[in-house]
Parts: structure tokens; C-alpha cells; sequence
């Protein structure tokens, strides 16, 4: 029993700034299949929700620092809420620079990589509001664990083709800067999974 009142805003916040990832994730897979004149146009749409989504971090934050009583540990907020917005800067990172790199034709596995993306956005805005009761969300972390290995998996296959293929050792830098991004927003969302797994596990 508390004996002091919880500010419950914080699920909600958590539960938006969620919410901006299923936007990005669809914008960069947007992007993939756009035309190159197309691109810039999605890429502009998702640097807008990227700014939405540090608007949210920015409002967690700020609350934090006005909150004496928090719903769990406020390192443990700092940290979820940090690694979201990890998340959603790296997607548009990769998305940006696919345009500015004028890369017109990218791997398939790049899509492979975008696909596990908007999984993982998925799952971890499902699972955000479920932080009120901190019930039902092992199947959450337990996928995107799976799912980033499957994204390591494919990480490695794309590197294992970009550098046997013998292209172009510009194109190659520029691509690979493109996947490596991808790869760290993978890490990223499961960063995220494990801080849920670490507060539930506290919170039991």
C-alpha cells in the first residue's frame, strides 16, 4: 500500500513516445520503397516525428524533475524513456542519410532490417501501457530479443554481401553507414525490452 499519491502521467508519455516509433518504422520502410525524388519527402515526414518523439523524451524529463513520487524507479524512467528516443534517432538517422547519399538502389536484406524495425516498434508500443500493471509482458521481451537476432543475423549476411560483391568502395562506405544505423536501432529496441524486463522484475 502507497502512502503517497503516484503521478501516473508517466505511462502515458512512455505509451506516446512508443507510439512515434510505429510512425517512424513506417516512414522508413516508406522511404525503401520510394522513388529517389520521392524520398525526400518521407524523409522530411520522418525527421517531423523524430522532433515529435523528443518532445515526449522532453516531457518525461521535465517531469521527472517536477515529481517527488514516481511509479518506479526514476533511473529506471530516465533509462526507458533515453532508450526510446535511442531508437527512433537512429531510424531516422539511417533515413537520412539513404538521402543524402543519393543511395538509388539498396540490398533487399536493407528491407529485411527495416521489417524487424516496425516489429519491434510494434510490440514495444503495445507493451508500454501495460507498464500500469506490469503484467503480461515476458512475451514482449522475450520477441524482441529474438527479433534482434534475427536482425544481427541479417546484419551480417548484408556486410557479408556488400563486401564480396565487389561494389564500389564509395558506395560501399555510404551503404554501410546506412546498415549500421539500422543495426543500432535494432540494438536499441532491445535495450529497451531489457530495461522493461529489469523494471517488471522490480516491481514483482
Amino acid at each position: 500500500m502507497r502512502l503517497t499519491p503516484r503521478n501516473t502521467t508517466f505511462f502515458d508519455l512512455l505509451a506516446e513516445s512508443a507510439r512515434h516509433l510505429v510512425t517512424g518504422a513506417d516512414l522508413l520502410s516508406q522511404l525503401l520503397g520510394a522513388e529517389r525524388p520521392e524520398r525526400k519527402v518521407v524523409a522530411t515526414q520522418l525527421r517531423d516525428a523524430e522532433h515529435a518523439a523528443d518532445e515526449s523524451t522532453h516531457s518525461i524529463m521535465r517531469l521527472l524533475n517536477q515529481t517527488f513520487v514516481t511509479p518506479f524507479d526514476r533511473d529506471d524512467i530516465y533509462r526507458l524513456a533515453s532508450g526510446l528516443d535511442d531508437c527512433m534517432d537512429h531510424m531516422e538517422e539511417a533515413g537520412d542519410l539513404i538521402v543524402l547519399y543519393k543511395l538509388d538502389t539498396l540490398p533487399p536484406l536493407v528491407s529485411e532490417q527495416v521489417d524487424v524495425l516496425r516489429r519491434c516498434a510494434e510490440l514495444t508500443a503495445d507493451a508500454m501501457p501495460r507498464l500500469r500493471s506490469m503484467k503480461d509482458l515476458a512475451e514482449y521481451w522475450v520477441e524482441v530479443n529474438r527479433l534482434e537476432n534475427q536482425a544481427d543475423r541479417t546484419y551480417r549476411k548484408l556486410l557479408a554481401e556488400m563486401f564480396n560483391d565487389g561494389t564500389d568502395a564509395i558506395e560501399l562506405m555510404k551503404l554501410k553507414e546506412v546498415v549500421d544505423a539500422l543495426e543500432a536501432a535494432a540494438d536499441s529496441f532491445e535495450k529497451v525490452a531489457n530495461h522493461v524486463e529489469t523494471i517488471a522484475l522490480k516491481e514483482s
